[in-house]
């Protein structure tokens, strides 16, 4: 149980003390609801519980809080409790309990912070990416690859039971505009005068397909008509797109549990009916369907939307909107208790129109979108319009090349997805402390190197040497200096960090939360010394850099981010 929680306990038992002995007089008093003093001075945590109680009691604030202290119970939490202001009750927190915080950490290890979700209340579908299987990813992609990979992480780590999904668009015109656009270059390269059409993919990647088609096949396909060869090559291009996706991405640390193809969405199934039949259906059971000027139309607009949607067209096509309203259909129908989708900020249009579509089947609130703002790309702070090798837009995959994973997974993170991100491309190459990844892996890569002065061993692992040079009853109550006390006192907040990161869908926080982890732990190595102190104090002090090296690996590892013990 975290800190915060047992003085929560501690709070709520003083209140029904001073209730059961008539100091206090109201029924379901308000929770302890614990937070941060903004001066650090006023103690370690604050509760507003004797203000909010003033109307339910009918006394002052400064009185209920004077009843709650004098009830406190007899506990090794608090050292001290004060009342401030016009009723706010300040808690200082004992030593050992921060004492033991060091021995927890070092117990659960990665399991540190972990939460517990009500069975049942969380199976989660994550979309993320869904980059269209007909060009490179560029670099907003990145950046969702980046934040739905770290969410799911962070989701899990509190509890949530999280599915991984990249829903791929490769049904549609704009596939067979990528195949004619390929079958073009194609013809291009074996001396046919043939013009590239207005609605095309012009990206020099296509030619490289088209030169590979050739170096593997030769004219193998010049004989066959447009439509033919579009349609093989619609089909070679496409896969090879998929791949360079699944490639890229690997290499990213970035994996899904399902690749969900858009053109399953319109096979029939034994029944011969396709997923896309199946969900017109149902809302046309609903009602929620109707025929105007030759089309098919939803009732979007029942459900707030500005107007209804078309679903097909009057010239039997069906829209995009119909693949998306099966496919969130099939999502349902595959068993999950909520939907997050994270798009592209350019598609916030879109969003009322698919809240609309859940409402109809009954399933108000059950999808929630996130949208992913820009990435202005930079370099030594100027904006970066084009590729150096190419000529184009600079691709994910060439950002990851030149600057790495960590750097860029960091970086992508270190906003609130609805915040821009600037990326400066210059910095995330340094290896200083103004590039913040760098900072925070040298924390961890400092204190691999204590723990291997202190065993004399330079060729085992962080957590053997752990075990070596930390003895099983080392005297924690030695950690009394205060940056010894900072340092624990953020080490406790990580699972707190976890849980609202997750609710919020905010892994930006463990970007904070690792920066602000790393600079304390400097300060304590700067102020604390650790090899060359008396056996017990240099223990207690190896055990505290130990928990900490985990909390630092923890918090990266949310992050997708690696924690190098070299540097």
């Amino acid at each position: 149980m975290q800190i915060r929680e047992q003085l929560e306990t501690i709070v709520d038992e003083a209140i029904a003390a001073a209730i059961a002995d008539g100091s206090l007089a109201m029924e379901n008093p308000p929770a302890a609801a614990l937070e941060r003093p903004r001066d650090e001075a006023n103690g370690d945590w604050a509760s507003t519980v004797a203000m909010r109680s003033a109307k339910l009691a009918h006394v002052k604030p400064r009185d209920i809080a004077q009843a709650i202290v004098d009830h406190m119970p007899e506990n090794d939490v608090v050292k001290s409790c004060e009342i401030a202001g016009p009723g706010f009750i300040n808690f200082r927190l004992t030593d050992s309990v921060l004492q033991h915080v060091v021995e927890t950490v070092r117990e659960q290890k990665a399991d540190f912070g972990k939460s517990v979700l009500e069975e049942g209340k969380c199976k989660v579908n994550l979309e993320y990416i869904s980059a269209n299987p007909t060009g490179p990813m560029h670099i907003g992609h990145g950046r969702w690859a980046a934040l739905g990979d770290s969410m799911a992480r962070v989701m899990r780590h509190a509890g949530y039971d999280v599915f991984e999904e990249f829903y791929v668009n490769d049904h549609g015109t704009q596939m067979d505009v990528f195949g004619n656009s390929i079958s073009v270059r194609y013809m291009q390269l074996l001396g046919h005068d043939v013009e590239m059409p207005e609605q095309c993919y012009g990206g020099a990647y296509v030619a490289d397909i088209a030169q590979g088609i050739i170096d593997r096949e030769g004219r193998a396909y010049e004989g066959l008509s447009d439509e033919e060869r579009m349609q093989a090559f619609r089909e070679i291009g496409y896969h090879e797109m998929l791949e360079n996706q699944k490639t890229l991405l690997e290499k990213f640390g970035t994996t899904f549990d399902c690749w969900f193809s858009e053109r399953n969405l319109y096979v029939p199934d034994e029944d011969g009916k396709s997923a896309v039949d199946r969900a017109l259906e149902v809302m046309n059971d609903k009602g929620y369907i109707f025929e105007a000027e030759d089309a098919t139309w939803f009732r979007s607009s029942e459900f707030g939307d500005d107007k209804d949607r078309v679903l097909i067209k009057a010239n039997g096509e069906l829209t995009y909107f119909t693949s998306d309203m099966a496919y969130h259909y099939d999502k349902v129908c595959r068993g999950f208790d909520h939907l997050i989708d994270i798009w592209g900020a350019d598609h916030h249009g879109y969003i009322k129109r698919c809240e609309a579509m859940m409402e109809a089947w009954g399933h108000a609130g059950m999808l929630e979108v996130v949208l992913g703002q820009l990435v202005n790309l930079l370099r030594d702070g100027e904006p970066v319009r084009m590729s150096k090798r190419t000529g184009e837009m600079v691709t994910f995959e060439e950002l990851v090349d030149e600057v790495g994973v960590d750097a860029t997974r960091f970086l992508m993170l270190s906003r609130s997805s609805d915040q821009a991100v600037d990326f400066d491309i210059e910095v995330a190459k340094k290896q200083d402390a103004s590039n913040p990844v760098y900072y925070v892996q040298y924390a961890h890569a400092r204190i691999c190197s204590i723990l291997r002065k202190a065993a004399g061993d330079d060729s085992a692992s962080a957590d053997e040497l752990a075990v070596r040079v930390v003895p099983s009853d080392v005297n924690l109550s030695l950690l009394t200096h205060d940056s010894e006390l900072a340092l624990m006192r953020k080490m406790d907040d990580l699972g707190e960090v976890v849980s609202l990161a997750a609710r919020d869908r905010a892994p930006f926080r463990l970007t904070h939360y690792a920066q602000e982890f790393a600079s304390l732990f400097h300060q304590f190595y700067t102020n604390c010394h650790i090899i060359g102190e008396d056996d017990a104090v240099r223990d207690a002090r190896l055990a505290l850099a130990d928990a900490s090296r985990i909390v630092l690996a923890l918090a990266l590892s949310l992050l997708g981010v690696s924690a190098p013990e070299r540097m």
